[in-house]
């Protein structure tokens, strides 16, 4: 999901970019508690509308073509031929488990050619609905750009089915040049990636009949010894543009197509570190690199974890604000008395013809829908995956289970139910808005009850799966289409009683929190209504009003013997 940001000049000299802002991990099996596999995704815009996409297995016949609209903007883009049977798509997650995410890097801007059939978010959801397991969605965007041109900017995404996580990254190949040059690697076992706007991939295999491809032998993928596939001209490209001239053992595609520099690392890398430095040790030693002062000391592409990762662990690798890294959002003076890891955009500015900047954090306001998708192989597909599913800010929203095989999404999540400018009091993203952008005003106190009962809420739905799988399974055993019909009816409930829980959790946060006191009942209820509520008034807190004291000196003051 894009939002365009130019940055300028700050202190050092640096590359004008675009910065967009998304956010992916993959998690391979070996890095998972459970076994499973899993990738994260948050869709950050500030004109984003949060809800749950949902396409219906369907039949098509031959001859039948299917019209491409721009995901971001809804440009009718052209058409392409339709496949006999497409699977059905929950959200990011077909009905097979596998799951697709995206960051949108930029990269060369000369290579983007605006004569392409296939945009970036058409590609996630028309490979989901082609594809049975990951290797197969790598075969099916390659070839669906070969024949119809890629239309967008530079792009990676996250790919993963019960087996296996890849990342792949692509960008096109300029007007006049159908498809575009890509990198795919495999995540090895026991690790972990991540990107978030930036390319990441460097350098990679070349084919070697065991470990690597090239598109010209592409039904290879399928052999499951191959763990990197790329585009046959992806250097030969490069070095007919002029872009690289070493030599192809030494090619590294991000440093080709999309270098890295300081937006790129301070507002991208970052957050993958980050994510990084909450699970696995030694992430110091790329702190300047995160940070965007020593770029050519490149982070890898994937890490080891400490321990095996569960599902609320990855969860909360999407709830960053940096804390307790020199980058921590809640504790410099932007985030005002009451320690807020939010920044109001734009995300720099200037004084006196310099330019600054806020840090730009994993969790942001501008989220419009986010997930984890799950992946088992030890249950059957419409069951094994699980599509936890949630809308506004990552810090402040609930991940709520969605089967990736049901038949129909909850009302409260629905496609179409409330819009951007069109407030639905019971549609989730509302609801889960108006409870975070209250916590905004009083971060320090409202956040810890926001996480008290989201913790409460998620570790109950993992309570519950655990007892829901058995169920399932034991009935598809016997009448898949049953199992499919339970699964769903659990899922819905759940969405909506998720979203009506949070509608009154934003009441009684409102009506505890509001007009900065604290307030608790006090004495027995007399007609439904607590009589005298004990109140507080915290303040702005010491180390903010000595603040205010050193900025004012004695304009405040009260002169000595003055009563109130």
């Amino acid at each position: 999901m894009k939002k365009l940001i130019i940055i300028a000049v700050f202190l050092i000299p640096w590359t004008l970019q675009n910065s967009f802002s998304c956010t992916n991990f993959l998690i391979s099996r070996g890095a998972s508690k459970d076994g499973s596999t899993m990738i994260t995704y948050a869709a950050d815009s500030h004109v984003l509308y949060g809800e749950l996409y949902f396409q219906p297995a369907a039949d098509y016949p031959d001859g039948s073509m299917m019209d491409i609209y721009e995901w971001d903007t809804g440009k009718f883009l052209g058409r392409i031929k339709q496949v006999k049977h497409t699977y059905s798509v929950v959200g990011n997650m077909n009905e097979h488990q596998v799951a697709i995410g995206e960051t949108t890097y930029g990269g060369n801007g000369k290579l983007r050619d605006k004569k392409g059939i296939i945009d970036y978010g058409s590609l996630m959801y028309i490979t989901l609905q082609r594809a049975k397991n990951a290797r197969e969605a790598i075969k099916v965007i390659a070839e669906l750009l070969d024949k119809y041109g890629y239309y967008s900017s530079g792009e990676s995404f996250s790919i993963s089915d019960p087996d296996e996580v890849w990342i792949m990254e692509m960008i096109g190949k300029g007007e006049g040049n159908t498809g575009a040059v890509w990198v795919a690697r495999r995540v090895p076992d026991g690790y972990i990636c991540g990107h978030a706007n930036q390319a990441r991939i460097t350098t990679f295999p070349l084919e070697d009949g065991k470990t690597s491809i090239s598109s010209d032998n592409l039904d290879m993928i399928f052999d499951p010894g191959i763990e990197n596939v790329y585009a046959a001209d992806v250097i030969s490209l490069a070095k007919e543009l002029e872009l690289y001239k070493g030599k192809d053992k030494n090619f590294s595609f991000s440093d080709t197509y999309a270098p890295v520099d300081f937006g790129g690392a301070r507002f991208c890398e970052a957050r993958v570190w980050s994510g990084f430095n909450k699970v696995a040790g030694g992430m110091e030693k790329y702190t300047d690199y995160a940070m965007g002062y020593k770029l050519d000391e490149r982070m890898p592409l994937w890490v080891k974890p400490d321990q095996k990762l569960s599902v609320q662990d990855v969860m909360e690798m999407m709830r960053d604000h940096y804390e307790n890294t020199p980058m921590d959002m809640t504790q410099d003076l932007g985030a005002g008395p009451f320690h807020n890891g939010i920044r109001w955009r734009p995300l720099t500015w200037k004084v006196d013809g310099e330019t600054y900047f806020n840090e730009r954090a994993i969790s942001t306001q501008q989220t419009g829908f986010s997930f984890v998708a799950q992946s088992r192989n030890w249950l059957p597909d419409p069951i094994g995956g699980i599509f936890w599913f949630g809308v506004d800010d990552t810090y402040s929203t609930v991940y709520t289970p969605m089967y990736c095989g049901i038949t129909e999404v909850p009302q409260a999540f629905a496609e179409g139910y409330g819009s951007l400018m069109d407030f639905e009091p019971d549609a989730a993203f509302w609801v889960f808005n108006q409870v975070s952008n209250f916590a905004y005003t009083r971060a320090d106190l409202i956040n810890p009850e926001i996480r008290k009962k989201q913790r409460q809420l998620e570790s109950g739905f993992l309570a519950e799966t655990s007892e829901v799988d058995k169920i399932a399974k034991g009935i598809y055993e016997n009448d898949a289409e049953s199992s499919r019909h339970f699964i769903t009816r659990y899922s819905v409930n759940t969405g909506n009683q998720t979203v009506n829980e949070w509608k009154k959790f934003y009441g009684y946060l409102f009506t505890k929190y509001m007009d900065g006191n604290v307030k608790e009942p006090a004495g027995v209820p007399e007609n439904h209504k607590y009589v005298n509520p004990k109140l507080k008034q915290p303040g702005y807190g010491e180390e903010w009003y000595n603040k205010i004291v050193d900025e004012t000196g004695d304009k405040f003051k009260e002169p000595s013997g003055k009563g109130h």
